[in-house]
């Protein structure tokens, strides 16, 4: 069976299948001994395919791992200088993983990394508008007024965020702690939109991607999903919204 070569590259673990596509744009990708083009055809059972010359491997299970990331640590593969950890430091494992979406720098909280560029993808595309929930402390009490025109949208870039979840938690002293669900994931949202309304973030984490909950995972620990997880995380893959 032939399907575009991305995609098949993306269920070898090398990453999303953008992350793909750029490969085969830059020339690492050959089929058969040629350099490869984007949006070519392969049958993985019959031909050679190779990435800087290694010949790719389909795996027949996929890994799926939830990560508590701490603050200053990357959540992508870095730019290989060593100057900052990132999360495949913390996580030793011997499949191919890559983080499925990103945390900035200062940010903590769940990060999930696989080798399923497939469903990387779905989890990460703006279409399929999973939720991400955030538990965010910021500077002051915002009035009620503040939090109904975040949950409206603030104008960022010129353009108006997505409607959002945000509730408060609980106070602690004169900061607050905010309860934020977001279905968009524009570059430092919540600290931006948090800013411009006043309220600076003091610290932020992420405690759930879709079905995927943080829970009591401690910060620099990871643990495997479930089978139920992986199911459930596969549902909410199922279509987009």
């Amino acid at each position: 069976m032939e399907e575009r070569l991305q995609k098949v590259l993306a269920r070898a673990g090398w990453g999303a299948r953008r992350t793909c596509e750029d490969l085969i744009r830059q020339g690492r990708v050959t089929v058969n001994g040629q350099v490869a083009q984007l949006g070519q055809k392969v049958d993985p059972q019959r031909d050679r395919i190779e990435v800087d010359g290694q010949p790719i491997r389909l795996p027949r299970t996929f890994t799926y791992i939830a990560l508590h990331k701490p603050p200053g640590v990357l959540s992508d593969e870095g730019d290989g200088s060593g100057r900052c950890p990132t999360v495949l430091d913390l996580v030793r494992h011997p499949a191919h993983l890559f983080p499925a979406g990103r945390l900035d720098l200062r940010s903590e909280g769940l990060v999930l990394l696989t080798d399923d560029g497939d469903l990387a993808l779905r989890l990460t595309h703006p279409r399929f508008g999973h939720e991400k929930e955030y538990h965010v402390l910021v500077e002051g009490r915002p009035s009620a007024r503040t939090l109904e025109q975040w949950r409206q949208g603030v104008e960022l870039d010129g353009k108006t965020t997505a409607p959002a979840q945000v509730e408060i938690l609980r106070t602690e002293g004169e900061r607050t702690w905010l309860r934020v669900v977001l279905r968009e994931g524009r570059k430092r949202q919540i600290r931006r939109v948090a800013a411009r309304l006043g309220h600076p973030v003091v610290r932020l984490i992420r405690v759930r991607i879709g079905p995927i909950h943080l829970g009591n995972l401690p910060p620099g620990q990871w643990r495997p999903l479930t089978p139920a997880e992986v199911r459930a995380l596969r549902r909410s893959t199922d279509r987009p919204r």
